[in-house]
């Protein structure tokens, strides 16, 4: 049952390590790499919710298959009015999107010369997903990583539809999910004493996949809020935190750690 399970917060971290112990301690071993941001999440969440829940996550799979936690990236590409409420509240730090696929290829390829037989990305910001995959892509990983499997994924994406169906009644959609039910409840399991007692609800959440310039604030969110947080308490983040764990442990056992096909000649 979920709640007999521990989350194990202490695990074995690649910063931890010296220079001489990198090569032994890397080598066969998976490398799990939170990707988060810093952004507004409306008058009752903190800002480092896009890097708390993947940075969590991250450290159960490492206690849960092994490995190294890579330290998380916590800036993002730029939060959007109709994913992540825009640059018209306090507090969100972003890069532009040209820098952060920039960043993220220097730094893919300077993990790639370490060889890890699995390299594993956990996003938390809506608005990284794609730069991150293109990031990846751009690398020509047959070549960069020939020996090294890349699981890279955003925690949302291993919700399963039924568990949405039975917990998330009315879901907006997860682009407007930011600040609302499950980052609300997630954080309310994982790090509770950062959460104000505040519970925004917008009851008329941005539709995906529109930008509309110029943006009405108000009607696109509550204070940064894109949907609504009734409902929200630890019981259901704890589940949810669970769910997605098992749904990442489910992908990476489908394919085992181990020698990728070789690039193309």
């Amino acid at each position: 049952m979920t709640g007999m399970r521990q989350r194990t917060t202490n695990v074995a971290a690649y910063g931890d390590l010296t220079s001489p112990e990198v090569p032994g301690a890397v080598a066969g071993a998976t490398l799990v790499w939170p990707v988060g941001g810093l952004e507004q999440h409306g008058p009752h969440l903190p800002l480092s919710v896009d890097f708390d829940i993947p940075d969590a996550l991250a450290r159960q799979v490492v206690a849960e298959v092994g490995g190294l936690l890579l330290p998380g990236q916590p800036v993002s590409a730029r939060s959007l009015p109709q994913s992540g409420g825009g640059l018209h509240f306090p507090g969100t730090v972003h890069i532009g999107g040209g820098t952060f696929v920039d960043y993220l290829t220097h730094c893919l390829r300077a993990l790639a010369r370490l060889a890890p037989a699995r390299l594993v990305v956990i996003n938390g910001h809506y608005e990284n997903e794609g730069l991150l995959f293109e990031a990846i892509d751009g690398c020509e990983p047959a070549r960069t990583f020939p020996h090294t499997e890349i699981v890279a994924f955003s925690w949302w994406s291993l919700v399963e539809d039924d568990w949405l169906g039975k917990h998330v009644p009315e879901f907006p959609g997860w682009h407007a999910e930011h600040a609302g039910l499950t980052e609300t409840s997630l954080m309310m399991y994982l790090r509770p004493d950062v959460v104000r007692p505040a519970r925004p609800t917008h009851d008329t959440p941005p539709p995906p996949g529109i930008y509309r310039h110029p943006v009405d604030v108000d009607r696109m969110s509550n204070q940064g809020v894109l949907s609504s947080t009734t409902g929200a308490d630890a019981e259901l983040g704890e589940k949810l935190f669970w769910h997605v764990l098992d749904g990442i442990t489910r992908t990476l056992s489908d394919g085992p750690a181990g020698p990728a096909d070789p690039a193309p000649a």
